[in-house]
Parts: structure tokens; sequence; C-alpha cells
């Protein structure tokens, strides 16, 4: 006999109430020093401008395709724990207790993974942490399984909980594998992971199975490369100078992180977990290869402060969508707890992006600010501060008004004529000021006493000590 149609709505109603209801998972994965354009569907979409088309990152381009592309995601801060303290916390760098690398995660801090604890989800943080060297359990979340500081690329011993155990293979496999673990698992109720790869930081040592990858394969040149930034002025300052050599490496780290993302999703669908799954996937800072003549981050050009930013939740996002408005590391916490139905914290600073990711029309950010402090083991890039809008920049160096820089960015994405002097531009730079002017008071932007001061240096044990 077959049931009446009003017979079978009523039978499904409680089981389709309860998925409606569902409050979602949430995974991140992030990578370290990941450029923006360090993505095959990046790559693809620069056509002849490509600087390195011959990179595959499939699984990042399905979540691309599945999903929403940010092509405009910044850090505020680029570097490691910097960066990770404000996806953490929504909170900019001078306000949340972490201004470079060697600073321990305050415990007592508000995070998107205590709000969400609180709300009733599981949370666990995986992987690379790199707070200085903290050790133990990472504050907020129910479970971690983490390492101290850089770690090593092999055989790295990892704290489950707190309590050292030893692992075998690449520590991005291991990473991966405890995660794995965490979602099958917990995967009756609502959860919270973020996994944190050790690639694509330096030394770059990926594993065999990625050793060959792109083998003989070079970088195209860019406008910008063999430019010397204003504050390296010195006759014996050691700039970098890496344009001509093409690091396979680094793309080599990228592309094995990439089949450790693909395990992830894999997982998720295997466990029917993917349609109630917000993934996110990002970088904590961008990285140079040459460009400025520079190499690693800090400083606050383009290629620096850029990050890929992916989100898949096929609940609510649209597949293949890309979104152009500025979005911020910041953003990170009010975003999952919006999804999540939590109220974000006053103290947060960043904006869910969730009505970008559906495209609802929605009174956006128009410039955002970026900053860098001083670190003394660091000598050679000063406190930076700057302004960013959809085409220009203004970059500031306190204390400094000579090396003060601006760029047309529409006309000038290489950032390779500083406009700053010119009088031609003098309406530009007024709008610049002006809009600097604004957004430091909005964030009341300051240099924290937590940062590093001329004539201190760190010790071994993190902590400064005056110059002799």
């Amino acid at each position: 006999m077959h049931l009446r149609l009003s017979t079978l709505v009523l039978w499904l109603t409680p089981f389709l109430a309860a998925a409606a209801d569902r409050k979602p998972n949430f995974l991140f994965v992030y990578t370290d020093d990941q450029r923006w354009d360090a993505m095959s569907v990046v790559q693809r979409e620069h056509g002849e401008r490509a600087r390195f088309p011959w990179l595959q990152t499939p699984h990042m381009d399905r979540l691309a395709a599945e999903g929403v592309r940010f092509r405009n995601a910044f850090v505020t801060l680029p570097l490691c724990a910097p960066s990770r303290a404000v996806f953490l916390t929504g909170r900019y760098n001078h306000l949340n207790g972490i201004a470079n690398n060697r600073t321990p995660f305050p415990e007592t801090s508000v995070t998107h993974a205590t709000q969400l604890r609180a709300a009733g989800y599981t949370t666990a943080y995986v992987g690379k942490w790199h707070m200085g060297q903290q050790s133990g359990q990472r504050p907020g979340f129910d479970y971690s399984a983490s390492f101290t500081g850089q770690g090593r690329y092999y055989d790295c011993p990892i704290e489950v909980n707190g309590v050292s155990t030893p692992s075998k293979g690449w520590v991005d496999d291991v990473t991966t594998d405890y995660a794995i673990d965490f979602i099958r698992k917990n995967r009756a109720k609502p959860f919270s992971v973020v996994v944190g790869f050790k690639a694509t930081h330096g030394p770059f040592d990926p594993p065999e199975r990625a050793r060959e990858r792109f083998a003989g394969a070079q970088m195209r040149p860019v406008p910008n490369l063999g430019l010397r930034p204003p504050f390296r002025v010195t006759p014996n300052d050691p700039i970098v100078k890496t344009g001509a050599t093409t690091n396979l490496g680094y793309f080599r780290c990228i592309s094995a992180a990439d089949d450790n993302l693909g395990r992830l999703l894999a997982t998720l669908d295997e466990l029917g977990l993917a349609d109630d799954t917000v993934v996110v996937f990002a970088s904590d800072n961008g990285y140079y290869l040459g460009e400025h003549s520079l190499g690693d981050k800090r400083s606050l050009y383009e290629e620096s402060i850029r990050i890929p930013l992916l989100a898949r939740y096929p609940r609510q996002f649209p597949r293949g969508r890309a979104v152009d408005e500025m979005v911020l590391n910041l953003d990170l916490a009010p975003t999952w707890l919006d999804l999540a139905g939590v109220p974000v914290p006053r103290e947060m600073q960043g904006r869910s992006w969730a009505p970008l990711a559906t495209g609802k029309r929605t009174d956006w950010r128009q410039s955002i600010l970026v900053q860098y402090f001083l670190e003394n083991a660091f000598p050679t890039t000063p406190t930076t501060v700057a302004v960013r809008t959809a085409t220009a920049k203004l970059i500031k160096y306190p204390g400094h008004d000579e090396w003060t820089e601006l760029f047309d960015l529409a006309a000038d994405p290489y950032e390779t004529r500083n406009l700053a002097r010119d009088p031609a531009h003098a309406a530009l730079l007024a709008k610049l000021n002006a809009e600097f002017e604004r957004e430091t008071t909005a964030v009341a932007y300051r240099v924290p006493d937590y940062a590093d001061k001329p004539g201190e240096a760190p010790t071994k044990a993190g902590k400064k000590t005056k110059k002799k």
C-alpha cells in the first residue's frame, strides 16, 4: 500500500525540521606563507599574466568551484603568530596581545572557539599553532593535537592535549590524520576544527610524493622585480634578491598541503557532512618571491598582505561565486559566530562576510588598515601602517615621512611608481590621508606596549632586555 502524500509529509516533517535547525559544523584549514595567487584557479584566471601557470592545486580549485572565492582577501598584519591571533580573536594586533612571533597567546582571550564551545560545539585545534614556544592544550579548545613553535617537517613530536607524543612522517600528513580522526569521532554533534599546516614555511621540505613535482618549471618575471623599498637604504643592506630563482620547494609544499585538503574534503563526503559543514581555506600571510627585491613577508606590499580565501557551505553559499569586496582575517570569527547563530562579542572588530558569500546586498567596507610592528630580531623592516582602498594604497613609516608611499593600484597593480611626491596626484594623496585618519581612529590604532622597541632585543626565553 502506498502512503498518501499528506501522510508522507507528516512523517517527514520532524526530520526536515531537524535538518533545517541543525547548526553548521566548521572546518578552517590554513597554510603558512601561501601567497594569494599560489592556486591554480588564480593562475588560470591570470592567463598570459600568470607568474607560475604550471602550479596545480586541484583541491583548492574544487573549493573555489563548489563555493566562494574572495579575490581581495588580506591580513591585518603579515606575520605568522599575529595573523593567527587575528583569525582567532577578530581583533587587531594592537589590541589582542600579539604583535610578534615570540609571544604566547593570552589564555583568557575571547575567540570563535570560546564562543562556539559555550554554545555547545565541540572544538579542536590541530597542527601548527606558533605563538612563540607556547605548549600545552590550546586555549579555548576542547581538544588539541599541535606542536610547539615551528616544529619540523618530519617526525615532529605532537602534543595531544598537552602530552608530547612521537609521530612518524611528514608533519602535515600527521596533522591531517589527527583532524580526520577528530571529525569521525565527533560527527554526531556540531563541531569546529582548525587545521594549521606547516607548509609552506621554510626550510621547504616536501614529502617524498611531491619532491619531483613541477620539475624544470620557471616563474615568469613581473614588473616589480629588483625594485628597492625606501626603508632599505644603507649600502651594506643585505637585501634579498630572489627574482631570478624559482623556489620549487615552496610550491611543492603547497601542492602537498593541497593533497591533505583533498583528504579532509573526502572525509566530509564519506561521512555525509559536506552539506552541513562550513569549510574555509586561507593562509596566515602572503610571501615575496623577489618582488621589490624581497623574500619572506612583513612589509605591506600586496604580495605580503594578500592571501587566498575560499569558503564552501552548500546550504547557503552559491557555487562558483567570486567576491571582489575586501575581506580580512579579522572577519573569520564574526562570520562563524554569525552562521552559528551565536552573538558576536562587541570587542570583535571584524564583520561577517556571510552576506557577501550569499550575494546579498550589503553596505561593506571601502578601505582597510594594515600594520606591522618592528621586531628587533628582524630590524630591516620598520614599524609600518597603511590604508588600502579598492584602487589605491598609502603606506606610512612612523618617524620617516620621507619614506611615505602612494600607489594607484588600478593603474599600477605591481606598486612600481610611488606617487607620494607627485603634484599631479596631490588630490589622491589628500583623499588617502583622510581615509588613513578615519581608519586609524575607528580601530583605535596605536603601537602597543608589548611590541618591540628600538634598543631592546629578545632573549632565548622570549623576554626583552636592554642592549648595552
